[in-house]
């Protein structure tokens, strides 16, 4: 279950210059369920399973059962951890993707899964200060995060930082500016005083 990081929204392409980031388990857990049973994957749906494949609990063997109850663990165990990223991300994170296996009893289930999210620095230090407190967050919001899901955290405080740093830049630059502005504006008020004090004529009677 991996948090996928992708680039910007809108009219930046979602490509190679700032990677996506996938939060994820590290891939899916083999299974001891019908191993010739292929491991597809797709967006999250309401239901995959082939209703007409579907086997009734009496037909199933011990063995087959106790596979059914470890797959509908994993399932629960990936879709919780997917939601987490998912619901923490908000508007950087995109669709869940999920790897899914098919059961003894012909149902699908999830046994992985990625969310894409937006790691890239925004237009300025401010905004990207807000989107990288976001990204750590939706990273590290399973109870269990991956290591990748990890690894994107790591990157997103690495940005959080030189964000940071960038701002402290940015208000050193506007502290100096503004009192350079106030120097030139006092100098001004002094010029224009000193041009009065001149000019002025004393009448005596």
């Amino acid at each position: 279950m991996d948090l996928q990081a992708t680039s910007p929204k809108g009219s930046r392409p979602l490509t190679q210059p700032e990677p996506r980031a996938d939060l994820a388990d590290g891939g899916a857990r083999p299974s001891e369920a019908a191993p010739a049973q292929a491991v597809t994957r797709a967006e999250e749906t309401p239901e995959l399973g082939d209703k007409r494949e579907e086997r009734r609990a009496g037909e199933l063997t011990d063995g087959e059962k106790a596979v059914v109850q470890k797959l509908k663990a994993r399932d629960r165990e990936v879709r919780a951890h997917e939601q987490a990223h998912k619901a923490v991300g908000g508007e950087y994170a995109g669709a869940i993707s999920y790897d899914y296996q098919r059961g003894p009893d012909g149902q699908n289930y999830a046994i992985g899964g990625s969310v894409p999210i937006d790691t890239s620095t925004e237009p300025t230090p401010e905004e990207t200060i807000i989107k990288m407190q976001v990204v750590i967050r939706a990273a590290l919001a399973p109870a269990e995060p991956s290591g990748p899901d990890r690894a994107i955290a790591a990157a997103a405080q690495a940005k959080l930082a030189q964000a940071q740093a960038d701002l402290q830049v940015k208000k050193a630059e506007e502290r100096t500016e503004n009192a350079a502005k106030a120097g030139r504006a006092v100098g001004v008020y002094a010029a224009a005083e000193q041009d009065q004090s001149t000019t002025r004529v004393d009448v005596a009677a």
